[in-house]
């Protein structure tokens, strides 16, 4: 049901913005007196009157998708994406070392070939 709303929302958003573009301002008559094309392509009566009831069929549409959309989203989910984490996403922990067996600790020797730390005059 979302997804069908959510499709008749866009081609309605769409048909509206064409719809509107589509319209003449007020300051069309004036292009008119210098020559310009009468605008019968929609009847005697001119575009006016059927593109501004198709605009206001087409926001009142827009509205009630915006309205169902808005109260869909608003609506809690039964259960979250992050409700349904499992262990193995989680960090593992560091392995338990065996009894009886201790990490070698690093050599104290100078070691051939490293540069020796040198110590500072003693006070």
């Amino acid at each position: 049901m979302i997804i069908l709303v959510t499709i008749v929302h866009i081609i309605v958003s769409i048909g509206l913005i064409l719809v509107v573009l589509l319209q003449t301002g007020k300051g069309a008559d004036m292009g008119a007196v210098f020559g310009g094309s009468s605008s019968t392509i929609f009847g005697s009566s001119g575009a006016g009157n059927f593109l501004s009831r198709l605009t206001t069929g087409m926001a009142i549409v827009f509205m009630i998708t915006s309205l169902t959309l808005g109260y869909f989203a608003g609506r809690k989910p039964k259960a979250s994406v992050m409700d349904s984490q499992t262990e193995a996403s989680q960090p593992a922990a560091e392995p338990a070392k065996p009894r009886g067996q201790a990490r070698p600790e690093p050599a104290a020797t100078p070691q051939p070939g490293l540069p020796q730390p040198q110590k500072g005059p003693e006070r």
